[in-house]
């Protein structure tokens, strides 16, 4: 984790947030490159989730709802960790997360810590001009809750019934104890979730099985190892009362496995929670049994920043190779799926020196540009190719002074390292076939 932490901010992956103010705790920043592959990975989630599919709609909700929201929800009366301090060192730890609870994992004291007491993970905020009781609002902790208040306008404006999904991306925040491993564990996450509601007629399981293989394949087709890849069946003490199944996606991190997904059967608990607090009716009208029904409701509710980083580290490899000559080299590289890379196509000019080179090579970035994501560079070619392979670039195009003469380039592919000589009028259809 120290390497891809490393690389991360060498490469203008991911910043500290904060930083020459010496940063806060739980909260990143993503560069120019963590900015673009962020929001690659939530178009790729967004597209198998709901472009493909004609039963899911779109939704976006406000990251500050009304407070009772969270009181349904059982956000106010349960959502929180145990926590305790070391009265030596005064550091914070989750319980649940010591391993051994009678010595600081930190200074090593033992019988230090204070008494077991919760700790309220929601965050607090005022709405309006008075902060007293009344103005009290909280950044909300998940983004389903905004899904399920809306259910009924959802399903009427959209003229869907069940069975159909409710998808959005958002922000959401948490007052973590102790966050850390980069922005696996953070106070502020976006989340990706479907709300996927199916009428009480025996085939709510088999839709269960069915997202949940739609969620492995979705993993296998970006290149996961599978591996390092596991969901996990919950037992049934280990659920909420509520559902009625659930299924951890979870991946092997250098610090064991953590947590990237939950899908669960949530079952009406959600929906009939917000009838019993509003007193409004949340129901569809079912054609079959011409009655008003509860939906049953199965969920996907994956983190998008525990999803990149699951993205880094899988790719992440350093490797040694040996030249014709017997030369070891080594280079760390990052084998990311074409349409993660936040870079495709690089394109590069031999020499800076010589400017029908570079007005060439300048002038192929600009005709790739609009097909994908490319960048421009110049400079010592193996440099290149090395940076390149840092921040995951799967096809450099070099252009030379061969260039000038038959109107081909260089095109080199990143995992094997073949090099192949393209002419021009061959390019495009030779990286969109390999994109």
């Amino acid at each position: 984790m120290e390497e891809i932490t490393a690389l991360a901010k060498r490469r203008g992956f991911i910043f500290q947030s904060s930083e020459i103010y010496g940063g806060l705790g739980g909260f990143w920043d993503y560069g120019p490159l963590g900015a673009v592959m962020k929001r690659n990975v939530k178009n790729a989630w967004w597209r198998d989730t709901v472009e493909l599919r004609d039963d899911v709609v779109a939704f976006d909700s406000s990251i500050i709802m009304h407070p009772a929201t969270w009181e349904a929800s059982g956000h106010v009366a349960a959502f929180h960790d145990v926590m305790v301090d070391c009265r030596v060192c005064k550091h914070r730890f989750r319980y649940d997360h010591l391993k051994d609870r009678a010595r600081c994992p930190d200074c090593g004291s033992a019988n230090a810590f204070t008494e077991p007491r919760n700790f309220s993970l929601m965050l607090r905020t005022s709405v309006g001009p008075m902060e007293d009781t009344s103005a009290l609002a909280y950044l909300r902790p998940e983004t389903a809750q905004g899904i399920f208040v809306n259910f009924k306008n959802v399903y009427q404006s959209s003229r869907k019934r069940p069975p159909f999904g409710i998808a959005q991306i958002g922000k959401a925040f948490r007052n973590e104890i102790t966050p850390g491993n980069l922005t696996y564990r953070v106070r502020e996450f976006e989340q990706a979730e479907l709300e996927y509601f199916v009428p009480d007629d025996g085939k709510d399981m088999e839709v269960f099985r069915e997202w949940v293989e739609r969620r492995k394949a979705w993993y296998a087709s970006y290149g996961v190892h599978q591996d390092r890849l596991r969901f996990y069946e919950l037992k049934p003490e280990e659920r909420p009362h509520y559902a009625r199944a659930g299924v951890d996606v979870e991946y092997l991190f250098p610090w064991g496995w953590g947590e990237l997904e939950s899908i669960a059967h949530r079952g009406t608990y959600d929906l009939e929670a917000h009838m019993r607090l509003s007193g409004k009716d949340l129901r569809f009208f079912d054609e079959t049994s011409k009655k008003h029904e509860t939906p049953l409701l199965i969920e996907s509710s994956a983190g998008i920043d525990r999803t990149m980083l699951t993205f880094l580290v899988d790719a992440y490899e350093r490797e040694t190779s040996v030249d014709p000559n017997g030369k070891a080299t080594e280079r760390t590289v990052l084998r990311l799926h074409p349409c993660i890379a936040p870079v495709q196509v690089a394109v590069f000019s031999l020499a800076r020196n010589k400017p029908e080179l570079v007005e060439r090579a300048r002038s192929i970035e600009r005709d790739l540009r609009s097909h994908f994501r490319t960048q421009y560079d110049e400079g010592n070619i193996g440099q290149l190719y090395r940076r390149q392979d840092e921040i995951g670039t799967p096809f450099c195009v070099t252009v030379d002074y061969e260039t000038l003469d038959d109107a081909s380039v260089t095109v080199r592919e990143r995992d094997a390292m073949r090099q192949e000589r393209i002419g021009f009028e061959k390019l495009h259809e030779y990286l969109e076939e390999r994109t």
